[in-house]
Formats: structure tokens, C-alpha cells, sequence
């Protein structure tokens, strides 16, 4: 028998539980916990009205910024929409209720979107072979430069340094060293491009290959790209390509014409399922026809009109993710290209490059482009200038809050001193760009007429700026005795 829930008067020799009207039948005493683990005294729990609580959470959620509510243009990750047709799709009952350890001829319909998923990929991108299976994209990271080393082994070789331009996205380094390689930065040429003498000098026998991002974190596609695969393959290296930026290329360029090797792609970030918060996401893998052996088990067969887990695979480097991956953003990814087709891809990745260029040109003025040239996907904005003033781009950031847009990414790239990244995504119309930008020009002038205004913003938000380095070392995540002893300040 269940236990009551509401706990206000006592049972003689059970103290704490309520008494069930005479018409529901008594609690069975042996079902009761012990007596020593009972309430001496009723919780002091308060009587709340269901709509004030629905309100309470409410007015929560619309404090949030999100894709649904703000402008969200944080560069390199990309908070694009997602459509809701999607999250229908997903959460079809022959998708959404499929139990990983089901027979495959129970889950055929699955098998199939998942293998032409593969297909779709491999076109897009001009790859020969996909794993699904990475849930992110530092995982899908991680699962290529696992890749690399079991080739460099078949070749029973030893190659341990990994070159990684300083433009490149920022989880590539991590994801080398954690997969035992030595990293060797290159220094960006001065149109924050690759600088062919500097490979050319750190380019030996010991690389196992070449992580780039293209376009690279500045938003600028690598125009020497076939210069530098060729550069690598001379010498039997590969060319990893982390496939986030891929927004700018889809359906203008393909990785695998360029003489990339492998590549990971963010399907949360590229193909509609905004990862905000740490996910969900997916990070396929595609190789070349000479990698494809390497790839993680299972892979998907066609055998005639049916679809078959292979687990075989001398050369595999063994499953990187259970079952299938991450389905749900699969499945969001497939309706999304399938919903789009080629033209439809195409013509996103164009509008992404022209509102990340529309923005680029009309903030020049008040905030410089430390590389102003015709960018891909995203801008990058250096807010230097702001030190005579005392500010800084986070300064900057935190006021745009006031303004009800959320910040861009701050301080990366590196390459860049004070960075501001913008990336607008293909899904904002000019309306809303008109308004950022009226925002941040607005900063612009305070900056100069008032920077104190700007230095101590958010001024319009519940919460005061945090003290950031408290906040991480003694997180508070509830009130203790009042808001004044929370490592944040609450406005009237």
C-alpha cells in the first residue's frame, strides 16, 4: 500500500503521518518505516496555491536567456534553433521508446535512418566512411585521434607530436594530450591564417598529423588549404579537421576535396539541436576509404532490404559510446537535412556568412576587427581600446544583458586581445541584427561617456554581477539566512 503524502496530524503510535479518512483503508503497520526513522513532529511545509507556484517557475523561466526568448550569438558554439518539428520527429514513439538491447529486427526503421544518416554525411562532406557513435564533438575529437594512432601503429611506426595552429578550435589541445600526443603550436601568419614556412619548420617525421579548424576560430577559411594537406601527406601525416565551423561550408564545400583525412562533426551545433547547458550532442566521425577500417564497432550493414549491427573489425579501435550514440540528436539531425536538402543547406550556410558579415561591417567603426577581411560564419571584434577606459570585454558583455541580448563568446581566440567572437547563425533575421548593433554602439558611447555605467553592469538583471572567482571556489547554490551572505546581490 502506497503512504499517505501530506503529513499533519498523528497516528497514535506512528507520529508524523496523517490520518486517512475513515473510508480509505488503514496503513498496514508492518508497511510503515521503523519507528525510529518517523517524524516526531509534522514538517512545517506551506500552503501554496498551484497557480502561484506555476507562476513562481514561470516568471523563473523567463529570466532565462535562451534561442526561444534572445539574440544567443555566442561564436563557435553555435545556439542555433531548433525547429520544432524536429523535436517532434524525435520523440516519435518508434524512436523515442526503442530500448537499446532490442533485437535489430525489431529496430529496422532506426537502422535505416541511422545508415542513411551515414550516407547523408558522407555526401555533405565528401568523406568516404562515418561512425555515429561520439556523443560530442571533444568526444568525436578524441575517437580521430584514437584513429590516427592505430594507423600510425599499422604502419608500425611511432609519431607522437600532433601540430595545432594557434587559431584552432580550443578543445583540440586538450583532446591530443589526453590521447598521449605531444601538441606543437603553430603561430598564425599575419592574416590569421596558417603560416606555410612555420609548418613547414615544425613539420618533421614525428607527426602523426595536423588538427585545423576551417574556417578556423577567426571565422577565416584556410585559402592555402590544399597547400597544407599536401604538406602533410608528403610526409605520410594525416589532416584532422574539427568539423564545429562547418555551418560556413555545408552544401559551398566539401572537407574531403580538400585532402582532409577525417573530420568530426557537431550535429548539435550544426544540424539544429541547440547544446546549451553541456548538451545534448552528437559528434560523428568521417574518414578517408584507407581509415575506415580504424572505425569504432559496430558499424550499420545493409544486407539486401534489412539493416545488421557488424561487430567485426581487426583494426577497430573498439566502441568509443554505447549502442547507437546519442539517437535523439541523430534523429533531429537526419529531419533537419532531409527537411532542407542540398539548396536548403546551402543557402543557410550563405545567410549565416552574410549576417556574420553585416556585422562585421557595420561594428568596425566602434569596435575594430583586428583581421578585416571578408569572414566566414563569424566575426571577431577586438575591444583593446576600451583599456584607456578602464573596461574590458567582459565589461562589455555583462551590459549587453541590459540591453536583452545575451553576450557573445569573450576572450576567445586567444590570438586576439579583448575577443569578442559573433556569430549570428543563418537564423536571425536583419531586425534583430539592427538592434545588436544598435546595443553595442550604444556601449560604445558609454564607455567613453560613462564607464562606470558599463564597468559595473548588469544593472536591469535579479542577480548583481557575481564575484566569478568566489562563485567557483565557494559555489552557493541556495541562500543561507539572507541574499547579503550569497556571493551575489539582488536588486529591489
Amino acid at each position: 500500500m502506497a503512504l499517505p503524502l501530506i503529513v499533519e496530524q498523528s497516528v497514535p503510535g506512528r507520529r508524523g503521518y496523517w490520518l486517512p479518512p475513515s473510508d480509505v483503508p488503514a496503513a498496514n503497520p508492518a508497511e510503515l518505516p521503523p519507528q525510529d526513522q518517523l517524524r516526531a513532529s509534522p514538517p512545517s511545509l506551506p500552503e501554496v496555491a498551484e497557480f502561484d507556484v506555476v507562476r513562481h517557475y514561470t516568471t523563473l523561466s523567463q529570466r532565462n536567456f535562451s534561442v526561444d526568448t534572445h539574440f544567443y550569438p555566442l561564436g563557435s558554439c553555435t545556439m542555433k534553433y531548433n525547429p520544432k518539428l524536429n523535436e517532434r520527429v524525435a520523440a516519435l514513439p518508434g524512436f523515442a521508446q526503442l530500448h537499446p538491447l532490442q533485437p535489430a529486427a525489431q529496430v529496422q526503421g532506426l537502422l535505416a535512418l541511422l545508415y542513411e544518416l551515414e550516407q547523408l554525411l558522407c555526401a555533405i562532406t565528401g568523406m568516404e566512411a562515418f561512425t555515429l557513435q561520439p556523443a560530442a564533438g571533444a568526444q568525436g575529437e578524441l575517437t580521430g585521434l584514437k584513429i590516427i594512432a592505430a594507423y600510425h601503429r599499422s604502419k608500425r611506426r611511432k609519431r607522437p607530436t600532433i601540430l595545432i595552429p594557434d587559431s584552432a578550435h580550443g578543445t583540440n589541445p586538450a583532446s591530443a594530450a589526453l590521447s598521449g600526443f605531444t601538441v606543437v603550436q603553430l603561430r598564425s601568419g599575419p592574416d590569421g591564417l596558417i603560416d606555410l614556412k612555420e609548418l613547414q619548420a615544425k613539420l618533421s617525421d614525428d607527426v602523426a598529423a595536423l588538427m585545423l579548424t576551417n574556417p578556423n576560430t577567426l571565422g577565416l577559411f584556410e585559402r592555402q588549404i590544399l597547400e597544407v594537406t599536401a604538406l602533410l601527406h608528403a610526409h605520410d601525416a594525416l589532416v584532422y579537421m574539427d568539423g564545429a565551423n562547418m555551418n560556413a561550408l555545408l552544401g559551398i564545400a566539401r572537407p574531403g576535396e580538400m585532402g582532409v583525412d577525417l573530420l568530426q562533426l557537431n550535429l548539435h551545433k550544426t544540424f539544429s539541436t541547440p547544446h546549451g547547458g553541456g548538451g545534448p550532442g552528437a559528434g560523428p566521425v568521417g574518414v578517408t576509404k584507407a581509415l575506415e577500417p580504424f572505425l569504432p564497432v559496430p558499424r550499420i550493414r545493409r544486407v539486401g532490404r534489412r539493416f545488421a549491427w557488424d561487430e567485426r573489425g581487426a583494426a577497430t579501435i573498439g566502441r568509443v559510446h554505447g549502442f547507437y550514440g546519442n539517437v535523439g540528436v541523430l534523429v533531429r539531425a537526419y529531419a533537419y537535412i532531409r527537411t532542407l536538402g542540398r539548396e536548403g543547406l546551402a543557402r543557410a550556410s550563405r545567410s549565416a556568412i552574410i549576417n556574420a558579415n553585416y556585422l562585421r561591417v557595420t561594428l568596425r567603426e566602434a569596435f575594430p576587427v583586428p583581421f578585416d577581411r571578408p569572414c566566414l560564419h563569424e566575426c571577431v571584434l577586438t575591444l583593446k581600446a576600451l583599456k584607456a577606459q578602464g573596461l574590458s570585454a567582459w565589461d562589455v558583455a555583462k551590459r549587453l544583458l541590459d540591453y536583452g541580448f545575451y553576450a557573445p563568446t569573450v576572450y576567445f581566440p586567444l590570438i586576439v586581445e579583448e575577443a569578442l567572437m559573433i556569430e549570428p547563425t543563418e537564423t536571425e533575421s536583419k531586425e534583430t541584427l539592427d538592434r545588436f548593433v544598435q546595443a553595442m554602439r550604444r556601449i560604445a558611447e558609454e564607455a567613453t561617456t560613462d564607464p562606470e555605467l558599463v564597468r559595473r553592469a548588469p544593472h536591469r538583471m535579479v542577480v548583481d554581477r557575481l564575484d566569478e572567482v568566489k562563485a567557483a571556489r565557494e559555489p552557493n547554490l541556495r541562500w543561507v539566512g539572507s541574499p547579503a551572505q550569497s556571493n551575489a546581490r539582488v536588486l529591489p
